[in-house]
């Protein structure tokens, strides 16, 4: 009995990496099952996405020195977002979108906060989502948690991580997280290395056809339930507490406004093998989407 079938040849398959796949973040070319870019280490499943959904995302970036709470705060915007559905709503597209907010929740769920995020750019986690809002269009964004440690280190010796690089070059807007505590304290450092931040994104030379200055910018000051003063006025705040990045931001920034966030009612610290950790008591967001509802009408304006 004779029976019939067809075998692919080997030459066959090879021939589909002879077509270079480019990455959405660098544009560097890449193979077609190629889980990470092998120039920038992003997610290769971005550029699938936009590809075979014929969209092109927008991007934000969320930035500021290394423990200023970015983590903590789009773990939890995330998460609102995707709970409700007015006036402003979250969709994720892909599996790996989802894990920014499912270990932030995780975490804070046991009373912690969530690691620190990896200096080494493959093991970052990036949101593609759609934003939808009644009466706008949708809008497709591209939301990274990227490291602190990495940013500074990018700042100081450019083209060390060649991803940060073209991620802020093409970025729409941006999120500017400011720790509010360490600022009320005097601690010059977090102002400075916010200066610094700002003065690398004007800097950048611009993929969209707009400076930099002229861009959206949010200025965040996270943990701001440790001074309560940070809510009720963030823009005097920003004026009294952090001087420097204050003028920075008026000389450079057309389009910047100042923002009061926190994400634990109250914290305390506990005693461990490694040290005194700070803990969350209770969970109580405040102050969350406004910083990011402002940027993306700003993109729309």
């Amino acid at each position: 009995m004779r029976a019939n079938g067809v075998v692919l040849l080997d030459s066959y398959r090879l021939s589909q990496y002879a077509e270079s796949a480019p990455c959405y973040i660098c544009g560097g070319g890449n193979n077609f099952d190629a889980e990470l870019c092998r120039h920038c280490q992003a997610p290769m499943a971005l550029a699938h996405q936009a590809n075979a959904q014929k969209i092109h995302p927008k991007m934000i970036a969320a930035i500021g020195p290394s423990g200023a709470g970015k983590t903590v705060y789009l773990g939890m915007l995330t998460d609102m977002l995707s709970r409700q559905t007015e006036p402003m709503q979250m969709l994720s597209r892909g599996a790996f979108s989802i894990g920014l907010q499912q270990t932030t929740m995780s975490s804070l769920s046991r009373c912690e906060f969530p690691g620190k995020t990896p200096s080494e750019p493959d093991r970052w986690n990036w949101v593609h989502c759609q934003v939808l809002r009644r009466k706008h269009r949708p809008v497709e964004l591209i939301l990274p948690d990227l490291a602190g440690e990495a940013l500074m280190e990018e700042v100081e010796h450019p083209h060390t991580y060649p991803v940060v690089r073209a991620f802020l070059a093409k970025c729409s807007g941006v999120l500017v997280m400011v720790d509010a505590a360490r600022v009320e304290r005097g601690e010059a450092d977090e102002d400075f290395q916010t200066m610094k931040l700002i003065s690398y994104l004007c800097e950048l030379k611009y993929e969209n056809k707009q400076p930099w200055g002229a861009r959206p910018v949010s200025l965040v000051f996270t943990k701001a339930d440790e001074c309560e003063n940070c809510f009720d006025d963030p823009h005097a705040f920003a004026r009294q507490h952090a001087p420097g990045l204050y003028q920075q931001c008026r000389e450079r920034l057309a389009k910047h406004r100042f923002f009061g966030v926190g994400v634990a009612g109250a914290s305390a610290f506990r005693s461990d093998y490694f040290g005194r950790v700070h803990v969350p008591l209770r969970i109580e967001p405040r102050g969350i989407v406004e910083p990011f509802r402002w940027l993306i009408e700003g993109l729309a304006a």
